[in-house]
């Protein structure tokens, strides 16, 4: 059985963080030890929310008392997302190391949450610089969206090869694999976006309809389903196909609800059995 140890944030109401990926991850079967970093009542998207930050000290904690139940061995991938203040950084690092130590195949799955092209950075001002220079470095995986991997790099991707350029230039400084998200390419059709993975055996792209609405948790969901599917089959192509459609059928059956929160219970069956199959395309 796969087992995933996820370091995230935690909302009572929505979906977002560990709020996002887990039940998805258990629907694929996987078994996720969560370690909430914030306990919200809600995203911060709303504006207003209540609850507090973990603070560094007590995740540390958690994380150790999992430990000392002797279990990291079983742990086949860390994975983490939004990170509320630099902090928890350094706390999610050492976890990794504790991990591999106890099971040197463990990968490092990290989502490196900065903002987006729309909204800019929307995240502590210490947080870009530290998982530049800290946290990507040690990575396995990284899961960004464009713009992310664009500031992450000092560049502006647009096209497909500026887009695999910027990854070759991330993967130099620590990741060997790389899942690019909201990917939005010039010539590409209007009502289209797409995802690029990326691994030492080579890259591919999916094009999947734009759905006319914004869901926070989508990235959070997208990041936990990829790498649940790479440890699962070992095939970047496939999680890369399993994961958009995965999503797609979330995100519209989100829409059709109504509702401005991810519909996960509602969509419980495409996250482990996707209606929509879309082309996975090999770009190099």
């Amino acid at each position: 059985m796969t087992t995933i140890l996820s370091i995230q944030s935690h909302v009572a109401y929505g979906h977002v963080g560990n709020s996002a990926a887990v039940f998805p991850l258990q629907r694929l079967g996987v078994e996720v030890w969560s370690v909430p970093t914030v306990v919200f009542s809600n995203h911060t998207g709303y504006g207003a929310w209540r609850g507090p930050l973990v603070p560094a000290d007590d995740v540390r904690e958690v994380v150790l008392g999992i430990e000392e139940r002797e279990a990291f061995g079983e742990v086949d991938a860390v994975l983490s997302g939004y990170q509320g203040g630099p902090e928890i950084g350094g706390v999610i690092l050492d976890a990794v190391a504790r991990v591999k130590a106890a099971n040197p195949s463990a990968i490092y799955a990290c989502d490196p949450v900065m903002g987006n092209a729309k909204s800019g950075c929307f995240v502590d001002p210490a947080i870009p610089d530290l998982l530049r220079e800290q946290v990507v470095p040690r990575a396995d995986l990284i899961t960004p969206n464009q713009f992310e991997l664009g500031f992450l790099t000092g560049t502006e991707p647009r096209t497909a090869q500026e887009t695999l350029d910027a990854v070759e230039k991330v993967r130099a400084l620590g990741p060997s694999m790389v899942l690019v998200t909201s990917v939005e390419q010039p010539d590409a059709p209007e009502d289209t976006l797409e995802m690029m993975a990326c691994t030492p055996r080579g890259a591919w792209i999916v094009r999947t309809p734009r759905l006319p609405m914004k869901a926070n948790g989508s990235g959070d969901v997208t990041a936990a389903l990829f790498t649940a599917h790479l440890l699962q089959t070992g095939a970047a192509e496939v999680a890369l196909a399993r994961t958009a459609s995965s999503v797609f059928d979330l995100l519209r059956s989100t829409l059709e609800s109504g509702r401005r929160e991810l519909q996960l219970v509602q969509a419980q069956e495409a996250l482990a059995h996707p209606q929509m199959q879309f082309e996975v395309t090999r770009l190099a």
